[in-house]
């Protein structure tokens, strides 16, 4: 059976030790590390095939945006 191509969004931070983190809003529990861009993308990829194989349903996507809001504190 030929596997079909899916998109997912990625959150990137940079932690306090400056690793990137990503992690997969559409797929529970789907998160990885980096110490650089590139590697965390070739990370984030690995992790999501393995979230894959164990989820029943592949999620759909709702991604709406990011929005940034500033307070006062």
């Amino acid at each position: 059976m030929e596997k079909k191509s899916h998109n997912f969004t990625v959150l990137i931070e940079k932690d306090e030790d400056g690793i990137y983190v990503g992690s997969v809003p559409a797929i529970k529990g789907c998160h990885t590390q980096g110490k650089t861009i590139d590697e965390l993308l070739k990370n984030i990829k690995e992790a999501i095939e393995l979230c894959l194989e164990v989820e029943e349903d592949i999620p759909e996507e709702h991604f709406i945006g990011i929005q940034q809001v500033q307070v006062s504190a």
